[in-house]
């Protein structure tokens, strides 16, 4: 028989939940209690305030990133791995959407956990130009340190922004949909188009054909 999760991690599944369908600015402490059928008191046993919850998941975040944005080790990279790095992205930010949607309210509220992300974007840079360089010693990107520093950051900008971006366009952003954030991905791919070996481009293509959602999908007329 599956044991029921402990009280602390129901709170912090729960009010991913609802952080992610709400908004986290439109959800509340008493809203997650009574969501979960305890009292305030209760929640406060195990969070003082939203801040240490939104911190919580900010946590488990970073290590699902941390975890995945690395080279492989032993081995060169491959095409393979760049569809796993893709996906892993478009896993985390869909399951950790009101994070990227609520960016910027989240840093100004709380200076703690402004200063982590600070040095948590600071880490995925570095990491991502790690990758790429992985990508140009193994002959599948054909680029300079100059391009790799800039295609590094212009996939940061699209990655960190593309929820917001996405809730600029429609009336609701509870109606986010993970197409809609694969189609952030794809961006981030399609900035590699003009580095691909030739050689690998066949491979390539497939990739972006899994990828891709037509735009009428992702912007309502």
């Amino acid at each position: 028989m599956a044991l029921r999760p402990k009280t602390r991690d129901r709170i912090v599944q729960e009010s991913l939940t609802l952080f992610n369908v709400q908004g986290e600015r439109n959800v509340t402490t008493n809203h997650i209690a009574a969501h979960l059928g305890m009292s305030p008191g209760n929640l406060y046993y195990h969070f003082r305030n939203k801040q240490e919850i939104i911190a919580e998941l900010f946590a488990l975040y970073e290590a699902q990133v941390d975890g995945f944005l690395r080279l492989p080790e032993g081995r060169e990279v491959t095409v393979e791995d760049k569809t796993f790095y893709l996906e892993a992205l478009l896993a985390a930010m869909w399951q950790y959407r009101f994070l990227h949607r609520d960016l910027e309210h989240l840093l100004e509220s709380d200076p703690e956990l402004a200063a982590r992300y600070r040095l948590f974007a600071q880490r995925c840079l570095d990491h991502a130009q790690i990758i790429y360089r992985g990508f140009v010693h193994a002959g599948i990107l054909l680029m300079n340190d100059a391009q790799v520093e800039a295609l590094s950051l212009n996939s940061w900008i699209i990655v960190t922004s593309w929820v917001r971006f996405l809730c600029t366009t429609r009336t609701e952003s509870a109606d986010l949909s993970e197409d809609m954030l694969r189609r952030g991905i794809y961006q981030v791919l399609a900035l590699e188009g003009g580095y691909l070996a030739p050689e690998v481009q066949p491979a390539v293509r497939a990739l972006y054909e899994r990828l891709y959602v037509p735009l009428e999908l992702v912007i309502p007329d």
